[in-house]
C-alpha cells in the first residue's frame, strides 16, 4: 500500500479561545433568558410565535452567539437542517452549485428529493469555480465545510467570497465542523450554516439553521405544523449541552494531534503512517503495514474502543472510535479499505488510544509469528513449621 495522499485539515480552536467562546455563549444566554426560565420549558405552537417560547429564546441565543440575523431549530438533525434550508430557497429543476466530489449520502437523498439540477465545480480550483458561477445562471451554491475528498484543500472562506462576488448566495453544511473550527460558514459570510445539535451532545434529532433573516423566516413559514416543532425541553437540552462543547472539542483536537505525533514516531508496531484529516469528523487516518483494516475495528472493540459511530461525537460516544473510512472517502479511494482506519480519541487521552491500537494490532498478528508462551515454573507452596 502506497503512502496516504496529502491531507489538508481545517484549523482548530486553541483551548483559550474555546474557553472565551464558551463564556460568550453564557453571555448570550443571559441576554435572552431570565434565570427561572432556564428551568422551565413549554411546548406547542404558541400564537404569534408558531413555536414554543423556550425554543424561540434558544434560537435567539444561537443567532447572537454566531453573529447571525436569525436561527431556527428543526427536526431531523443535520440532514433536516440542510433539507429545510435548501427547500426554503430552491425550486424543482433550479441549478445548485456543488463541489465535484462524492456527495454525502443523506445530502444526495435531499438533492434528489428536491429535484434540483446540480452544477459541479472543483472548489479546489478558483478558476473552475468562477467559470461555473458565470455560466449557469446560479442563484445558490452549497458548500460542505468538512472535506468530501481526502485531497481537498479549499479554504471555505475563500470559496464563499468567490460566490459572494458573483452574486451567488450560499448554504454551508457545517456538520462535523461547528465549534471545532475558528469560524463557521455564516461567520465567514454564508447565508446559512446548517448543523446537527446531536453532533454537539444535544438531543437526538435536533438540528439548527443559523443565518440570514429571509431564509430562516421561510423555514419557519414552511414548518407550521405543531408536530414539526422542536419543543422547549429539547431546545433547553441542546443549550445545556453547548455550554461545555467548545472546550471539549479543543481538548479532543489536542489529543488527536498528540496521538498522530506518537504514531508517526513509531510508538505502535503495525502502524505505517498517521495523518490528521477532516474525513467527515476530524480524525486520524491510520495506515497499517498489513491489510487488516477491515478486522481492526472488532479487535479494538474488545479492548474498549467504540466499534462504530453513533452520531459523530454525540453524547453517547465517549470511548475512542476505531472504524473504517467514511463512505464518501471510500467512494473516492476504494483501495484504502484494507489498509486504512480512522481513529477519533473522543473523550479519551492519548495513552488509552495508543494502548488500544497496540493491543488490537497484536491480536491480529498471524499465529505463526507469535512467540510461544514460556511455561511458568510452579511455585512451591510454603508451609509453616
Amino acid at each position: 500500500m502506497r503512502a496516504l495522499p496529502p491531507t489538508h485539515p481545517l484549523a482548530t480552536v486553541p483551548l483559550a479561545d474555546a474557553v472565551a467562546r464558551q463564556f460568550r455563549l453564557l453571555e448570550a444566554t443571559a441576554s435572552h433568558f431570565e434565570g427561572r426560565q432556564l428551568f422551565e420549558a413549554d411546548a406547542g405552537v404558541v400564537p404569534g410565535l408558531g413555536r414554543p417560547r423556550t425554543t424561540a429564546r434558544v434560537e435567539a441565543v444561537l443567532a447572537d452567539w454566531f453573529g447571525a440575523e436569525d436561527a431556527a431549530l428543526v427536526q431531523g438533525a443535520g440532514t433536516g437542517a440542510i433539507r429545510a434550508a435548501l427547500a426554503s430557497v430552491l425550486s424543482p429543476g433550479e441549478p445548485l452549485l456543488i463541489h465535484r466530489a462524492p456527495v454525502y449520502r443523506t445530502t444526495a437523498v435531499t438533492l434528489r428529493g428536491l429535484g434540483v439540477r446540480t452544477v459541479e465545480a472543483d472548489l479546489n480550483d478558483p478558476a473552475d469555480l468562477r467559470r461555473a458561477l458565470e455560466s449557469h445562471g446560479l442563484r445558490w451554491a452549497y458548500v460542505q465545510h468538512s472535506r468530501q475528498r481526502l485531497a481537498d484543500s479549499y479554504d471555505p472562506g475563500e470559496v464563499l467570497g468567490v460566490c459572494r462576488a458573483a452574486g451567488v448566495r450560499t448554504v454551508v453544511d457545517d456538520n462535523y465542523t461547528a465549534l471545532r473550527v475558528p469560524a463557521s460558514g455564516v461567520e465567514l459570510g454564508a447565508d446559512a450554516s446548517c448543523f446537527s445539535l446531536f453532533k454537539l451532545h444535544g438531543p437526538e434529532g435536533v438540528g439548527a439553521v443559523v443565518g440570514a433573516r429571509d431564509l430562516v423566516g421561510r423555514i419557519r413559514a414552511d414548518n407550521y405544523s405543531g408536530g414539526g416543532q422542536v419543543q422547549g425541553h429539547q431546545a433547553l437540552d441542546a443549550l445545556r449541552a453547548l455550554t461545555h462543547v467548545p472546550v471539549m472539542w479543543a481538548l479532543q483536537s489536542a489529543v488527536g494531534a498528540e496521538v498522530a505525533e506518537r504514531l508517526a514516531a513509531g510508538e505502535v508496531a503495525g502502524v505505517a503512517e498517521a495523518r490528521i484529516a477532516n474525513a467527515q469528523d476530524r480524525c486520524l487516518l491510520v495506515r497499517l503495514d498489513r491489510p487488516v483494516a477491515r478486522a481492526l475495528p472488532a479487535a479494538a472493540a474488545r479492548h474498549g474502543a467504540a466499534p462504530c459511530p453513533v452520531g459523530a461525537n454525540s453524547r453517547y460516544e465517549i470511548a475512542p472510535l476505531v472504524y473504517r473510512l467514511s463512505g464518501t472517502s471510500l467512494t473516492d479511494a476504494p483501495e484504502l479499505a484494507d489498509w486504512v482506519v480512522r481513529v477519533n480519541p473522543m473523550r479519551a487521552g492519548a495513552d488509552l488510544v495508543t494502548g488500544i491500537l497496540r493491543r488490537a494490532l497484536r491480536d491480529l498478528e498471524p499465529e505463526l509469528i507469535r512467540p510461544e508462551p514460556v511455561p511458568s515454573r510452579p511455585v512451591p507452596l510454603r508451609t509453616s513449621s
